[in-house]
């Protein structure tokens, strides 16, 4: 095997190679940890934007049917009101009706006693059905919520199905999600008109330049492949 001539000195050329191969080496090793560090900013960001898109506010998701805003409880209330269990029934397990069925005719019999005792019976009532609810869903009863902390956009979204009007609800997405691809698009924009006039200017497009397509890229994995939440 011959030898290669660098700087005035013979470097035999197997020790060349080997060089050679371990720079080969370094190189793929920070391109793959490259790949693996923009694969999870798009899939962190694709959470974000879910939560973003299914929330618009700062209130949380899991407080839709805790609350006494919600459609369980309401539906709960007109059920004790007009002493028909089978309203409820739809929001529980079918093997969970031995435990709700029996407590929701315990808590009716109530209605006309003392209403210190009816409180406080109608309330492990309310209790009792949406954590069984709560667990058909796959998630952990919190206990109920007051009226009032349901997420507007998730009231807009009941509204919409009781009115039969979503155009409304639709508008309302659309603004906010349009509000946020409109700044990360403008925001690349605008770098990419010096991106190659230094190498600071050159990284914050490239930063710039990720977030944008992966917000666009998230809403159509969106769109696509839907998302799943509890209410």
């Amino acid at each position: 095997m011959g030898d290669i001539i660098s700087s005035g000195r013979q470097i035999p050329l197997q020790y060349k190679l080997k060089e050679n191969h371990e720079q080969l080496k370094i190189k793929s090793m920070k391109t793959r940890n490259y790949m693996l560090s923009t694969k999870s900013l798009k899939s962190f960001f694709v959470l974000s934007l879910i939560a973003m898109v299914s929330v618009l506010s700062i209130q949380p998701v899991s407080a839709h049917c805790d609350s006494f805003d919600g459609p369980a409880l309401i539906d709960a209330a007109k059920a004790l009101e007009t002493n028909n269990v089978e309203l409820i029934k739809k929001w529980i397990l079918a093997e969970d009706e031995a435990v709700v069925v029996p407590l929701f005719h315990k808590t009716y019999s109530l209605k006309n006693g003392d209403a210190e005792v009816y409180e406080i019976v109608k309330t492990h009532f309310y209790e009792t059905f949406i954590r069984l609810h709560r667990e058909m869903e796959g998630a952990t009863f919190t206990g109920l919520k007051p009226a009032g902390t349901t997420a507007h956009i998730t009231v807009m979204s009941d509204k919409a199905l009781e009115t039969g009007d979503f155009s409304g609800l639709l508008t309302a997405l659309n603004r906010h999600v349009n509000r946020q691809l409109t700044e990360k698009y403008e925001k690349a924009a605008a770098l990419y008109r010096v991106k190659d006039r230094s190498v600071e200017e050159g990284r914050q497009y490239v930063a710039a330049y990720v977030d944008y397509t992966h917000a666009v890229e998230a809403v159509h994995d969106i769109l696509e492949a839907g998302g799943h939440h509890h209410h």
